[in-house]
């Protein structure tokens, strides 16, 4: 199994700066990608940033300039520092981890969730 934990959400003011951090755990052999996303009340999930392995970068329009998406490797863990906060960055954000991972002498594919953290900015 692969765990997939979040942290650092809470409550800022808006042109505040949160930083999220996301670690993945467990029988991992590979990570190919990992990202945020992030739902908002009566929307859908939608993608804010994610990385790869090689380190190339994908933001949503609504958020290139201001937030900054970062991996270590070596803990298999992934920032989200987030500035110039805006009430419309309110959501719950959640971390996501792909790759292959072990079972056995196997090695299948995997694609978790983790379980949210919730960031609110307040006017």
């Amino acid at each position: 199994q692969v765990q997939v934990v979040e942290s650092g959400g809470g409550l800022v003011q808006a042109g505040g700066s949160l930083r999220l951090s996301c670690a993945a755990s467990g029988s991992i052999f590979t990570i190919n990608a990992m990202g945020w996303y992030r739902q908002a009340p009566e929307k859908q999930r939608e993608l804010v940033a994610t990385i790869t392995n090689g380190g190339s970068t994908t933001y949503a329009d609504s958020v290139k300039g201001r937030f900054t998406i970062s991996r270590d490797n070596a803990k298999n863990t992934v920032y989200l520092q987030m500035n110039s906060l805006k009430t419309e960055d309110t959501a719950v954000y959640y971390c996501n981890c792909n790759g292959q991972r072990t079972l056995g002498p196997r090695k299948i594919p995997y694609d978790n969730w983790g379980q949210g953290t919730q960031v609110t900015v307040s006017s």
